[in-house]
């Protein structure tokens, strides 16, 4: 993981329990006077000793001015997703837009089902998780009624709208399965510290780069959250030396704090978050930094990998061709293979390493290559060159990505396949920036 460039968000996680009904807005309330940016309750509507979250969380927006709020993260099994849709969308458009949905796929069945919510393994938690995140998105999509059908949920007919101003989903995600599921379908990544320690990050957020370059996202569109735990984070005076680290090295840009104290919440809106904000724009924008210099040797690193990948994807296609490599052999082979994603078929092979390589150059075209110029103004002439070189390889790309379509298809041959291959492989091997682009 790295750093994604997002703008930093700070925030709360309040708990309102029903012993104290007032408490919990008064903290809202500090948060949103010292300049938060989030608020956020626990969504456990079978714990009677806490308040409703979405009751807490339309009076929380009725009392504050600026906070954005949301639950942290809903109870998806109790909440039917076309319900929950309408609910962000009203909530949205009654607090001027600062509400937005944080999913989860559910936890403690045995009380979910005392709710007469329903009971999944975790399988068919997670399919369900993505019904529903479909059901959403279409309902905030204007059109004409929507029939979508479904295992779990589905809308047969639904009358669309109207969106929120921001129809980001962010997903709060464990396990492999649900990791995947947020790269491939979510715009936020939000889990706990007590869950995924900050050593657990890097394997976690792999998960879900490579699911969303799978699907053809852009891995840095998606947002990283962290609920904080203060234990973990050890003196306050430390804070922001480690959440810049989280930050810069993990690609974390928002940060929610559970604070149950008025000055708790204040001592993070007034000085934790300012010098965090200040120690990650120093790294990001600072001429000559060592973060701009180490971009560069990842650039190298990087072409590098992606072109010994290419090697043996090449090596793969004419074993296959050749009849010496059969169709187990050759997924034994992939299995190696650091860019392979979850399908072992050579066609889908073929399409994740193109997806890879696109993603890839946007990174550099959009993040590397501005810092290069700032820490290095004599390689314009060369960034510009490859800049352009990028965009042709794109057209290169489009044509392997349509020739394996074919191929695994059974459509076409497998010449087709091998023609366009080598066609990118010229391109890309041709590079000698960086020994290789």
């Amino acid at each position: 993981m790295t750093d994604y460039g997002h703008d930093l968000l700070f925030g709360a996680v309040l708990v309102p329990v029903t012993a104290r009904p007032g408490e919990a807005l008064e903290l809202a309330r500090v948060a949103d006077r010292a300049g938060l940016d989030l608020v956020s309750v626990p969504d456990h509507p079978y714990r009677p000793e806490f308040a409703e979250a979405w009751t807490t969380l339309s009076v929380i927006a009725a009392r504050t001015e600026r906070v954005r709020v949301f639950p942290n993260v809903a109870n998806l099994p109790l909440r039917p997703p076309a319900m929950l849709a309408r609910a962000v969308a009203s909530l949205d458009a009654l607090s001027g837009g600062r509400a937005g949905p944080a999913l989860g796929a559910g936890a403690y069945w045995d009380v979910i089902a005392a709710e007469g919510g329903p009971w999944h393994p975790p399988a068919e938690a997670v399919s369900a998780l993505g019904e529903a995140i479909a059901v959403i998105r279409a309902l905030w999509t204007p059109g004409g009624p929507v029939h979508l059908p479904g295992e779990h949920y589905a809308l047969d007919g639904a009358e669309p709208g109207p969106p929120p101003r921001d129809p980001g989903i962010w997903v709060g995600a464990l396990g492999p399965r649900m990791l995947r599921l947020t790269g491939t379908l979510a715009d936020g990544w939000l889990p706990s510290m007590t869950r995924i320690p900050p050593e657990d990050l890097p394997s976690a957020g792999a998960i879900i780069d490579a699911a969303a370059a799978d699907a053809g996202r852009d891995p840095a569109a998606i947002r990283r959250l962290y609920n904080l735990s203060p234990p973990a984070l050890g003196s306050p005076r430390d804070w922001p030396r480690r959440l810049a680290d989280l930050a810069l090295t993990h690609g974390v840009s928002g940060f929610l704090l559970p604070a149950g104290t008025p000055d708790l919440l204040r001592l993070f809106a007034t000085e934790i978050a300012p010098a965090v904000r200040e120690l990650v724009a120093a790294a990001r924008g600072g001429p000559g930094t060592e973060r701009e210099a180490a971009a560069g040797r990842r650039l190298v690193e990087a072409h590098d990998h992606l072109r010994a990948e290419l090697g043996r994807l090449r090596d793969l296609v004419a074993e296959v061709a050749a009849g010496t490599l059969d169709a187990g052999a050759a997924r034994s082979h992939l299995r190696t293979l650091a860019l392979r994603q979850n399908n072992w078929t050579l066609g889908a092979y073929c399409a994740s390493f193109c997806r890879v390589v696109s993603v890839h150059h946007h990174r550099e075209d959009a993040g590397i290559f501005p810092a290069l110029r700032r820490f290095e103004p004599g390689l314009a002439p060369v960034l510009d060159r490859l800049e352009d070189e990028h965009r042709a390889i794109q057209a290169l790309v489009e044509r392997v990505d349509a020739a394996l379509v074919a191929f695994a298809g059974g459509a076409g041959d497998i010449t087709g396949l091998r023609e366009a291959l080598d066609s990118l492989t010229d391109a890309l091997l041709s590079q000698p920036v960086g020994r290789g682009t």
